[in-house]
Parts: structure tokens; C-alpha cells; sequence
């Protein structure tokens, strides 16, 4: 359990020796681009703290974002991170100022308002990953995609699998399979060695799938089934993956990796579990489709381990952040959403 979000932030930081093993190993310095957003600043200061213990001061890790939360730089800069302020996205902006770096974390994306401003999603998810190839096109490139770009799934499907066929609902789904199309491309091409991360949908308690079925437990509103099912992940193993992934880049075609938790969750045995925990009888609406957006992360299990935070207590967590009443981002996840419009 955790008293406040400095607690938090301390055990999101704290490597696996796993982790600490593999970035040792590392060449060259750790650039992140996208570094402000939900999952940036814990994954920043997660690497900083393993190459620490790996002896690799000799390595940097700069953050980049536009930092508008200055603070936010700062309590990083604090950690030993260098954090660069720096709009990816404007167009006059030169991406040769950025460090060099021999590796790159990529978590630039753009996903809610996506319906309504697509091309702003394509700029974001699509066009940017071609600057950053070229400006970077032999340092090893962990990018954060979705579990988006697969198709929904039969519930008992197990969820879909790295081989499966793709098949994006929507804009932001559609513009996400763009970013792989061109960081694959890069790999053919230049030989950019690439690994993509299909992630959904990590949890930190702050945000994600459980924090939005928690909350509307705890306020007596009822929660939607229609998407009754979801996969969930400790976004601490998230950001270790995703980091250790860069070990795992390679050229030709890439590699490619689901990132999520092992259980297809049950939305509503996750609201009757979370209704013990806050002594209230949950209450629902809708009735659950035969289909959800479910990915298969064998792959990933096989070569990280399984996450370290199981489901059940993850749910504990949640609920006791809750009952503490610390903070939630305000972002809820839309993972309910059927037809791909954010």
C-alpha cells in the first residue's frame, strides 16, 4: 500500500535486477522522447535508477518534453535525469539540436480528440516517427505502440498474438499502425534497429482501467459492460519491458512485442471485487458483447518474466488509494470504447 504518490513514484523507480543486468549492457547514451506524458517520468527515473546500480554513470538519460509542468523537470533533474524542453511537434523545431544517443525510447502519441482531429493523430503518430528515423537512423529504438491495432477479439480467444493479423478501428488505431509501418520501414531501409510495444493497458493508480471501474464503485454509479473485459498491467513492468526491449531491437522486419498482463479481467468480477473492498454492492449497465480489444503477451512473459504486481493485488492497491483519497490524473483510459473514436 502506498501513503502518498511519493511512495508511489519510489516504487515505480525501484529496478528488478533483471533490469539492472540488460542496461549495463547498454551503448551509448538513453534519449526519451515524449518523456512528460503518464508513463514518462517514472520510466526516466526507473532507468536512471538501474544504470545506477549498474555502475553506468557514464550514461545519460535526457527527457524530453515540452515540460509545461516545470516542476515535473525538476523533481527529475533532482534524480539525475537531464531534461530537454523541446516541442517535438513544431514544425520549425530541428530535431539535431537533441542529444545524440544510442538508444531511444519513442512515447510520443496522440490519442484522445483523435476522432475529431485526425490528422493531428497522423502528425502525431505517423509523420513524427519519420523525423525521428532519420535524425537517429542507427540508435536501437524501443516505441510504444497499442494493442489497438489488432481487431476485437472472441472473449475466449486468449487475445491476439504478435503473428496475428492486424486489423485498426478508427483513426487513432489506424495512425498507430502508421508509426509501426514507419519504424518498420526504417528497419528495412536503414537498418534502424527497432523493437515496436504494443501495449494495454497499464495501470500506475493514478490512472487506467481499474482506477475508472474503482471510482464509479465507490461514487454508487454504475459501471458499463458492454466491453466486459480488458487486460491490465503494473505499469512499473510496463516501463521495464519497454526498456529492456531495447536490447531486443533489431534490424529487418523488427521486433515486435505484446505488453500486458497475463489474465483476460472480467470488468465485472473486477467491480464485485472492488465492491468488497468498499463494503458497496456494484451496479452495471449494458450487457457484455461477445468481443474486446485482448492481446495475447506470452511472448513478452517468456523472455521478461511475468509481471511482478499480480491482478488481485493490483486491485487491492487501487482500492486502498482510493480509500485514501489520493490523487487520480483525470485521464480516464475510454478502454469501454467500441468503434475506435477517442
Amino acid at each position: 500500500m502506498f501513503v502518498d504518490e511519493a511512495a508511489l513514484e519510489e516504487r515505480l523507480a525501484t529496478p528488478s535486477p533483471a533490469l539492472v543486468a540488460d542496461l549495463a549492457r547498454l551503448d551509448g547514451d538513453l534519449l526519451v522522447l515524449g518523456a512528460g506524458g503518464k508513463m514518462g517520468p517514472s520510466l526516466c527515473r526507473l532507468a536512471r535508477r538501474a544504470l545506477d546500480a549498474a555502475g553506468r554513470t557514464d550514461v545519460t538519460v535526457h527527457a524530453v518534453s515540452r515540460w509545461s509542468d516545470r516542476a515535473a523537470a525538476q523533481a527529475l533533474e533532482a534524480d539525475g535525469v537531464r531534461t530537454v524542453a523541446f516541442d517535438l511537434m513544431d514544425p520549425e523545431a530541428d530535431l539535431g539540436t537533441l542529444p545524440d544517443a544510442g538508444n531511444i525510447v519513442f512515447m510520443v502519441g496522440a490519442k484522445f480528440g483523435s476522432a475529431g482531429a485526425p490528422s493531428h493523430a497522423w502528425a502525431v503518430n505517423a509523420a513524427l516517427p519519420d523525423r525521428v528515423v532519420r535524425r537517429w537512423p542507427r540508435a536501437r529504438i524501443a516505441a510504444f505502440s497499442t494493442g489497438n491495432v489488432y481487431p476485437l477479439v472472441p472473449v475466449g480467444s486468449g487475445g491476439c498474438t504478435e503473428e496475428d493479423p492486424v486489423g485498426p478501428v478508427g483513426e487513432y488505431a489506424m495512425s498507430c499502425l502508421g508509426r509501426e509501418r514507419i519504424f518498420g520501414h526504417a528497419a528495412l531501409t536503414r537498418g534502424t534497429p527497432v523493437a515496436l510495444i504494443r501495449l494495454n493497458y497499464a495501470v500506475d493508480l493514478r490512472y487506467g482501467v481499474l482506477a475508472d471501474i474503482a471510482a464509479r464503485v465507490l461514487a454508487g454509479e454504475p459501471v458499463d459492460v458492454t466491453t466486459g473485459h480488458a487486460n491490465v498491467v503494473w505499469q512499473g513492468y510496463a516501463n521495464e519491458v519497454a526498456l529492456r526491449s531495447l536490447l531486443h531491437a533489431g534490424d529487418g522486419d523488427g521486433f515486435t512485442v505484446n505488453l500486458t498482463g497475463p489474465e483476460t479481467a472480467s470488468v465485472r468480477r473486477l467491480a464485485h471485487w472492488f465492491g468488497t473492498e468498499f463494503g458497496k454492492e456494484p451496479s452495471f449497465e449494458g450487457e457484455e458483447a461477445a468481443t474486446a480489444l485482448l492481446s495475447d503477451a506470452s511472448r513478452c512473459h517468456a523472455l521478461f518474466g511475468y509481471p511482478d504486481v499480480p491482478l488481485r493485488t493490483l486491485v487491492a492497491w487501487q482500492a486502498d488509494w482510493l480509500r485514501r483519497g489520493l490523487p487520480l490524473s483525470g485521464r480516464p483510459t475510454k478502454f469501454q470504447v467500441r468503434d475506435g473514436r477517442f
